[in-house]
């Protein structure tokens, strides 16, 4: 029997991942977002009308009518195709910013390209390319990523960095040596802006201020709280000490909210994902509040997407009218009125 090659392995992965995210607990449980250490003053008189309210905003030069991100996924397998498909199209119709997952797979086997090409149904959309970070140590280079922004029509590119991720990993890929200055020169070369994004365990402002340096030119902290990327891996083990770092590091990481605070103090202007753990339109508020411009997510789209296109659409409809309730009930009628009223307080 032929072994298998490098990119039926990471179909095979792309597949794990989606099935174990699903159906398997591997949510953080010990540490959280940590933006339950904070709360809204409600204010009883708002003096607005529901129809004074907007929560538009821009990020990378593009207008969103929501500050709200469907977060990287997946791409590379059928059933992860038509979850893009579904995601796309919500992002259009809701003029919301989108990310898909590692494009590396469609690199390595062209045949799933299609599974990522999903301009056609997001003409309008902020949508973001996306490839791990470590590549740049695998042979990947400016070609390689100018591929992965063609295939996507990309207005953006996401270099995700994920050193817990990749040690747990079956044969997962730890050379990181050097990258940062791989990732300066990456982004001298590129004509659209490249984002920075861990997967779940943090960006600290030491290491923001480094990428920044570099020439990144937004942050997404990807903080801890949400889904353990530790433990998704753990379910993947091939072996008694894989499946005993997965447990170990399961809780490993920054809270997102320690995150947007902390980058935001170093980092004034930086435009600025908060993703990690979020899980409704009141997080999203708090987020934006302590800093952060837009807010990204995941697991909740992924579990509506494999439901309906009707369940995207009732989770979408909830999240807007979740952050329309903070500023009303704030008496905010901006998104930017909230990030400087002064409203949201921490409480320990």
């Amino acid at each position: 029997m032929n072994a298998p090659t490098n990119s039926t392995q990471t179909q095979s992965r792309k597949a794990d991942h989606i099935r174990i995210c699903l159906e398997e607990d591997v949510q953080f449980h010990q540490t959280t977002n940590g933006l339950e250490r904070y709360r809204f003053t409600h204010c009883c008189l708002p003096e607005l009308d529901r129809n004074d309210i907007d929560i538009s905003t821009t990020f990378l030069g593009k207008h969103l009518l929501a500050p709200l991100l469907i977060s990287s996924m997946t791409g590379g397998t059928e059933q992860a195709g038509i979850i893009n498909q579904r995601l796309a199209e919500i992002a259009q119709h809701y003029k919301i910013a989108m990310g898909v997952g590692s494009q590396r797979v469609a690199v390595e086997k062209p045949q799933v390209a299609a599974t990522f090409a999903i301009r056609k149904y997001a003409p309008d959309v902020l949508l973001f390319a996306n490839v791990g970070a470590v590549q740049l140590n695998y042979k990947y280079g400016l070609d390689q990523c100018l591929q992965i922004i063609d295939m996507l029509e990309a207005d953006a590119l996401i270099l995700h960095i994920n050193p817990l991720q990749e040690f747990i990993q079956p044969r997962g890929d730890t050379n990181f040596r050097g990258l940062l200055d791989k990732i300066s020169k990456l982004c001298g070369q590129l004509n659209v802006p490249v984002i920075a994004k861990e997967v779940g365990n943090g960006i600290s402002a030491a290491i923001a201020e480094k990428l920044i340096a570099a020439g990144v030119t937004a942050i997404d902290v990807a903080g801890a709280g949400g889904t353990s990327w530790a433990k998704v891996e753990g379910e993947r083990a091939e072996n008694a000490l894989q499946r005993r770092l997965g447990n170990t590091f399961a809780d490993w990481g920054l809270p997102t909210a320690e995150c947007i605070t902390n980058i935001r103090a170093i980092a004034p202007n930086i435009p600025l994902i908060a993703s990690g753990g979020l899980r409704h339109g009141l997080d999203v508020a708090k987020a934006i509040a302590l800093g952060a411009d837009i807010a990204g997510l995941a697991m909740p789209f992924l579990q509506a997407a494999v439901v309906s296109e009707a369940a995207l659409h009732d989770l979408a409809e909830v999240l807007i009218a979740e952050i329309t309730t903070v500023l009303f009930c704030t008496g905010n009628a901006t998104l930017h009125q909230l990030k400087h009223s002064g409203s949201l307080q921490r409480i320990e």
